[in-house]
C-alpha cells in the first residue's frame, strides 16, 4: 500500500505550478507529489483544466460527473473510474457515476469502514494500492473484478470532502506497469479532481435547496392568494378550484363578458354570483335566466320584454330580464340552447348594447354585464352550424372552466361537512359528523351529477339518519353498491362487513378506543368484539384518535 507518508512519497519536490493548483483546490494538507515526466505533467494539467471548465459550465439538471469519468479514463489511462456520494440519510456512500453503470450497481452502498472505499469514507485519507490482489480488505462490491484484473491492477481512492466532512470518494484502477512515482502523481491529480467535484456537488445542492425553497414559497403564496380570492359562497381547496378562484378575482372588477364552462352541477351559477358580487355592480340586480327552460318565443319575451298585444296572451306590457338587470349583471345559463333567431338578437345586444321589446319599435339601451354558462361543447356546435361563430367569439371573451367533482376529490370531505351542517341546521336534526366508512363511500363514488348530486345525497342521509352521525347505510342506494376501493357492486358479505365496520368504528370512537366499553354498548361480548375488530382490520387506537379530531 502506498500513501502520503514520508516513507512512501517520492523524494523529489513537486513543481510550483502543481502546488499552486493543489492549494487552489483546498488540498494544502497533502504533500505535493512529483510528476517526473514533463509530457505526463502537461497532459494531467490539460485534464484538470478540461474538468474544471466542464464543471463550471454545467447546468443544474446536467450530469457532468458522468463526463468526468469518461475524461479521466480516456485521458489519464486509468480504468473503472468510480464516483460515490453520500446518500440523503448521511450514513453510506452510493454510486453516483461510472462508465456504463447498471441499475444494480447504483443500488450498491458502502458504510463507513467497509472495504477500501469505506475506509476512505471513514478516515478522509487517500489510499493507493500497487496491487489489488495483495489486499484482503478489497471488497470489489461495485465492478466485480475477476482474478486476472485483481492480479494485474492497482487501485487509487481519494476522498471527496466538503471542509472536514467526507461526502464521497473518487477511485480508479491503474495497471501495475506504472511505477510508484506515477501512481503517486495520478493520486495527486485525482485529489485535485475530487476537490473540484466537492465544490460542484456543494453548489448543486445549494441550487437545489434554493429552487425547492422558491417552489415552496411560490406554492404557499399561490395557496394564500387562492384563499383570499375564494368567494364566500364557494367551497374548495383543490388545485383546480384555486385556479377558478383566481380567475374569478381577475375578471370580477371589470365588465368583460364571461363564459363559465363545465358539467352540470359543478357550480356555474355560484361562480356567476361570485363574479357579480365581486364587481362594482354588486349593489345592483343579479338576474338569472335558464335558457334551456323556455321555448324560442317565451325566451325572447323573457329576455327583452314585450308590448301590450304583441302576441296572443300579451294582455299587458312586460319588461324583460335585460331591462330588469339594468346596472347589474345578467346571467344566461345554458346559452348553448339558444335558437338562431335569439342568437342574432343577443349578438346585437352584446355588440351595440341595444335591444327592442317584442312587438315594439323603441330601441332601448342595455347597461348590463353579461355572464354566460354552458355544459355543451360550443366549438363542436359552431362547426356543426348549431351555434353562430360570431356570437361564440362575443361570449367566449373570458372563459372559466369549473372542474367536475371527480377531478377535485380533495374537496369532497369539505363539501360533505358543509352540506351536512347546513341541512342539519335547516331540518333541525342535530347531525354532528360523518362516519369514516361513509366518507370512504363518498370518496369512492364517481359523482356524475357533481356537487349538486353530492348535496342531494347528503340531504337524503340527514333525513334518514337515526342519530347524530351519518353512517354509510344512511347514504342513498346509488352509493351503497360502491365498494370503498372503487370496485363495483358488493356481495351480501361485503355489504354486511361494511355495515359492521361502520357500527363498530362509531362505538370505538364514543368509547375512546376501549374495546370492552364498545362491546357493552353494542350488546356483544368483548371476545366477539375483538374477533370482529381483527377480521375487519380495525385499529381501535387510530379510530379513537379520529373521533377526537
Amino acid at each position: 500500500m502506498v500513501d502520503s507518508s514520508p516513507g512512501s512519497e517520492p523524494s523529489a519536490r513537486s513543481s510550483d505550478a502543481e502546488c499552486a493548483l493543489r492549494r487552489e483546490a483546498g488540498l494544502t494538507g497533502h504533500r505535493c507529489l512529483h510528476w517526473d515526466d514533463r509530457s505526463q505533467k502537461t497532459q494531467r494539467l490539460r485534464v484538470l483544466e478540461g474538468i474544471a471548465a466542464l464543471l463550471a459550465a454545467a447546468e443544474v439538471n446536467d450530469r457532468p460527473l458522468d463526463d468526468v469519468v469518461l475524461i479521466l479514463e480516456d485521458d489519464l489511462a486509468v480504468e473503472r473510474v468510480t464516483i460515490t456520494l453520500i446518500d440523503p440519510a448521511g450514513d453510506q456512500l452510493t454510486l453516483e457515476a461510472a462508465r456504463d453503470s447498471k441499475e444494480a450497481q447504483r443500488r450498491v452502498g458502502y458504510r463507513r469502514g467497509e472495504g477500501i472505499i469505506g475506509q476512505v469514507f471513514e478516515t478522509g485519507e487517500p489510499v493507493i494500492l500497487p496491487n489489488i490482489a495483495d489486499v484482503g480488505a478489497f471488497t470489489d462490491r461495485i465492478h466485480r473484478r475477476g482474478s486476472t484484473v485483481r492480479r494485474d491492477y492497482g487501485f487509487i481512492c481519494v476522498p471527496i470532502a466538503s471542509g472536514a466532512r467526507v461526502i464521497g470518494t473518487l477511485s480508479a484502477d491503474v495497471l501495475r506497469t506504472k511505477g510508484l512515482s506515477e501512481l503517486a502523481g495520478l493520486g495527486g491529480s485525482m485529489s485535485i479532481v475530487a476537490a473540484m467535484i466537492a465544490n460542484h456537488v456543494n453548489a448543486r445542492r445549494l441550487a437545489r435547496v434554493q429552487v425547492t425553497a422558491l417552489e415552496d414559497e411560490n406554492r404557499r403564496l399561490r395557496e394564500s392568494l387562492g384563499e383570499r380570492c375564494r368567494p364566500e359562497s364557494m367551497i374548495g381547496a383543490s388545485h383546480g378550484m384555486r385556479e377558478v378562484f383566481a380567475r374569478i378575482a381577475q375578471v370580477a372588477a371589470s365588465d368583460v363578458t364571461v363564459l363559465l364552462r363545465g358539467e352540470s352541477g359543478t357550480g356555474k351559477e355560484l361562480a356567476a354570483s361570485a363574479i357579480h358580487f365581486g364587481s362594482d355592480r354588486s349593489e345592483r340586480p343579479f338576474i338569472r335566466v335558464n335558457c334551456a327552460a323556455l321555448n324560442e318565443n317565451l325566451l325572447e319575451s323573457e329576455l327583452f320584454g314585450h308590448e301590450l298585444g304583441a302576441f296572443t296572451g300579451a294582455v299587458e306590457r312586460r319588461i324583460g330580464r335585460v331591462e330588469e338587470a339594468d346596472g347589474g349583471t345578467l346571467f344566461l345559463d345554458e346559452i348553448g340552447e339558444f335558437s338562431h333567431a335569439i342568437q342574432v338578437k343577443l349578438l346585437r345586444m352584446l355588440q351595440e348594447r341595444e335591444y327592442q321589446r317584442v312587438g315594439g319599435n323603441e330601441t332601448r339601451h342595455a347597461d348590463v354585464r353579461i355572464v354566460t354558462a354552458t355544459n355543451r361543447d360550443l366549438e363542436a356546435a359552431v362547426s356543426e352550424g348549431m351555434f353562430r361563430s360570431d356570437l361564440y367569439y362575443r361570449v367566449n371573451v373570458f372563459p372559466v372552466h369549473l372542474p367536475p367533482l371527480r377531478s377535485r376529490r380533495d374537496d369532497i370531505l369539505q363539501l360533505a361537512n358543509h352540506f351536512v351542517a347546513a341541512c342539519s341546521e335547516r331540518l333541525g336534526r342535530g347531525i354532528r359528523r360523518i362516519s369514516t366508512p361513509a366518507i370512504d363511500l363518498l370518496m369512492s363514488y364517481h359523482w356524475p351529477g357533481n356537487v349538486r348530486e353530492l348535496e342531494n345525497c347528503l340531504e337524503f342521509a340527514v333525513v334518514v339518519a337515526d342519530g347524530d352521525v351519518v353512517h354509510s347505510h344512511h347514504l342513498p342506494p346509488t352509493l351503497q353498491t360502491v365498494l370503498p376501493d372503487g370496485g363495483g357492486d358488493g356481495s351480501l358479505k361485503e355489504r354486511v362487513e361494511r355495515l359492521e365496520r361502520d357500527v363498530i368504528c362509531d362505538a370505538l370512537k364514543r368509547s375512546s378506543g376501549n374495546v370492552a366499553a364498545a362491546a357493552r354498548e353494542l350488546g356483544i361480548t368483548a371476545r366477539i368484539a375483538r374477533y370482529k375488530i381483527r377480521n375487519l382490520a380495525i385499529d381501535p387506537i387510530h379510530v379513537a384518535r379520529e373521533g377526537v379530531e
